[in-house]
């Protein structure tokens, strides 16, 4: 997968942050974010056709990395 820019929310604030996503599966994904991420969150992820966001779950740290397990999937679109 190409690097992606992707925006997340946290605690019912409706101002989105932005992180970076560098790799994506159907149950997870590798992120990188300058910035401290909580540990549960909602990620959106949008691209050319389609846009997704999943309620994330962080599983490990290293860095300005993280992983996430999806926890469930709030919506697709295409």
């Amino acid at each position: 997968m190409i690097d992606r820019l992707a925006q997340y929310y946290c605690d019912g604030n409706q101002f989105p942050r932005s992180c970076l996503v560098t790799d994506i599966s159907e149950t997870g994904a590798r992120l990188h974010s300058e910035s401290d991420m909580p540990g549960d969150f909602v990620l959106e992820v949008s691209g050319e056709g389609f846009s997704a966001k999943h309620e994330c779950r962080v599983v490990w740290r290293l860095g300005h990395e993280l992983g996430v397990e999806f926890v469930s999937d709030r919506g697709r679109t295409r």
